[in-house]
This record gives C-alpha cells, structure tokens and sequence, in this order.
C-alpha cells in the first residue's frame, strides 16, 4: 500500500531544520524535499504536524500546516494513480510532476515566500524591509506578475531609472537593489532561475552618509539635563548614554535585553542585526541606569520597559512602537543641548566609534567593541573627520614656512 508521511529533519543545533516528504511502501521509500523550515518545538513529531499555541504567530504556522495538507493530498493522489505501477520511471515521473506543481514560477510569488520564511523564523525586522523592497518593485510593475526569465539587466536598469525619477536616494536605491538580488540569488541556488547578473549594472554600494557622531561635550551637557524621574524623556536620555555606554548597543537589543541576559558582571547578548554574541562588561554608569528602572520592570524578563510580550509578534509590535516614540523623544532632547540637527538612535554608536578614534584607540580594537565583521565597516563609521579637524592638522604642516613679504 502506497502511503505519504511528512517528516522533520533538524539541521542546525538551535532547532532549525527542514519538511520532507516520504512517499511509498514499506520496503521502497522516496524522500521529497521541501523549502518548508521551522524549528524542532514547532514541530509535533508524534501527529506529524506544526505545534499550535495560540499565540498571534500562529496565523504563520497556520499556512504552514495547510501547505503541507495540501501538498500531502496532491502527492497522495499522484501516487494513488500509479499504485499499479512499481516501474522507477513512473516513480521519477510522478515526482517530477509534484516538484513542478509546487515550485514558485514567478518572481514576486518567491520573493513573498522568502518574506514569509523569514517571518516563520521571526527575523521581524528583515521581513519588514523585504516587504518595502517589494512594495516598491510591485509599484514598477504595475502590480504584475513577473517570470523568473524576465529578471533581466535591462528591467533592473528600467528600475533604478524609475527610482531616480521619483527622486530616491541612492542609498535607497541600493538598499532595494540588494535585497532584490539576495532574492533572486537564492532563486537561482534552488534552480528556479538561470543566472543572468541582472544586476550588473545597477548601483548595490553604500554612499558615505554625514557625520553624526556627538562630541563629548554634547554627551555631558545630555548627562547633565535635569529631567523628572520615570518621566519618558528621562528613559530616552537614559537610553541613549546606556547605549553609548555598551559600545554603540543598538536600540532593538537593548529593548530586548533580559534580566538573565547580565550576569557575573558582564552583559551578554546576540546582535539582532547580524547574529553576532557580544560582551561587555558592566561599568558603575550602566549598573545606575539598569538600577533605575529595575522597579519599572519588576514582574517583566527584560531590563528596561519597552516590552512586556514574550510573544515574538507582538513583541516586535511593542518594539516598532517604542522605536518611534524613542526617535521623537531624542529630537526634543536634541534641541534641549542646542543641537542643530536632530538627535537619532544611531547617533550614539556613531559617537562611541568617533570618540574612541580620538582618544586613539586602534581600529581593530574599536571594530571588535561595535562587533563588526570587518575594519572596512567601521571606516564608514569613522570616514567623514570634521573640517576643523583637517584644518588644525594642515596648519600644523604648513607652520615650517614663513609667510612671503
């Protein structure tokens, strides 16, 4: 008797594997194998089905479960057809048959799997900015759909043109461009698309942005603002020398950061950028800030009141939220020291960066603090010196020669 079973392979030591397919009798087994991922404790091994919580990420899990139903009715009626039949060219046919029908054959029906894989895995942030990318690029098309042999050198040229006259940036345009590329890269890994370079000739770099490094007398003048205990200026501020404290900790891990998180003096903690584990160890200045809002946060996991789910989606709603409050608050902070541009979250990694060149800490050192891959990612932090800077170095050059008479 013919029979189609779903398995769960684990492939990575955090839990995260893949779906297959075994199809056939007891003796002769075919494995099928599918881009469907989740993690071990999504998974039910006993019922062979996707674990269910009710919590709102389940909506994801959900799609998930009723894909793999779909598919295991079509593989089981593809196969019912054939139970006559043990010839191995009616197995690799019928095989053959269900990895078409299941394929996503056109661009923009992949790049929203890949958006939803990256949802499943709860990579928020990196969904949300696929999803903008392809918003933009549905936008280009006229809402229509795309095969995969038409991601052409020419179309992506016609993109970046359309971009520029609707008078997006460069950076912008990169950032689109290659998001675009990693999707379509990974089409072409998984043999859905022919490789072609379509972006070849689009601009995928990253320009140089302004200085926004604070100086030191800024983050004093900051430090020094009498601001009202608990009020939410006062957890802004706080924030931002938190951050500046811990080597430049980006606002999303400091929102996310848990008590269980500090320990042993050290504060331990992955970049949710870039899956990075980082230390650093807790000086007197960060001890007051955490102390200060440990009553805030006295029945919560995490360290400062931001979030209070445990829920990955609705945590990372609580976080957008707290972002942009975070923003707005920085600009009023901003004009309270007299800045002439606003204050940003980003700043204070800027800053932390700039202030350890100055104090002449070597660049490896102040690559490792920030958690950079590479030197060549911190040089675009520290690339743009101030004018003044470059005229006190020239002067002091140019002070052997006397002036002409």
């Amino acid at each position: 008797m013919m029979t189609v079973k779903v398995k769960f392979r684990k492939l990575s030591e955090d839990g995260l594997g893949t779906i297959y397919y075994s199809v056939g009798q007891e003796r002769e087994r075919k494995r099928i194998s599918t881009d469907i991922w989740l993690y071990s404790w999504q998974w039910d091994v006993r019922n062979e089905c996707v674990v269910l919580q009710g919590c709102s990420s389940d909506r994801l899990l959900l799609e998930i479960q009723e894909r793999i139903d779909s598919d295991m009715t079509y593989l089981g009626n593809l196969f019912q057809q054939g139970r006559d039949s043990m010839d191995p060219r009616s197995w690799e046919e019928r095989l053959k048959l269900f990895r078409l029908a299941s394929m996503h054959k056109t661009f923009l029906d992949y790049f929203r799997y890949q958006i939803f894989l990256l949802q499943v895995r709860e990579k928020f942030g990196t969904a949300r900015n696929y999803q903008r990318a392809l918003n933009s690029f549905r936008l280009f098309l006229g809402d229509k759909d795309l095969p995969m042999e038409d991601c052409t050198e020419g179309l992506m040229s016609d993109y970046d043109d359309w971009l520029s006259n609707r008078m997006v940036v460069r950076n912008t345009k990169s950032f689109y461009m290659r998001i675009l590329r990693s999707v379509y890269n990974k089409a072409v890994k998984q043999g859905l698309a022919k490789q072609k370079f379509p972006f070849a000739g689009v601009y995928t770099g990253v320009d140089q942005t302004r200085k926004r490094a604070l100086g030191e007398s800024c983050l004093l003048d900051l430090a020094h603002l009498d601001l009202p205990r608990g009020s939410r200026l006062c957890l802004a501020r706080d924030t931002f020398l938190f951050s500046y404290y811990t080597r430049g900790m980006s606002f999303v891990d400091i929102a996310y950061l848990k008590k269980e998180d500090v320990k042993n003096g050290e504060i331990h903690y992955v970049r949710r950028k870039t899956g990075q584990s980082l230390s650093v160890r807790v000086e007197p200045c960060m001890t007051e800030i955490m102390n200060r809002y440990a009553l805030f946060c006295r029945d919560s996991p995490y360290v400062f009141p931001f979030l209070s789910s445990l829920d990955a989606v609705s945590a990372f709603r609580q976080y957008q939220g707290a972002l942009g409050q975070y923003n707005r608050l920085l600009k009023k902070l901003g004009r309270m020291i007299g800045l002439e541009k606003p204050l940003s979250s980003y700043q204070a990694r800027h800053t932390w960066a700039t202030v350890a060149r100055d104090h002449e800490v070597p660049l490896s050192v102040i690559s490792a603090g920030m958690g950079h891959s590479s030197e060549k990612t911190t040089r675009i932090y520290l690339a743009t010196l101030d004018n003044s800077v470059i005229d006190k170095a020239n002067k002091m050059l140019l002070e052997v020669f006397e002036p002409f008479g």
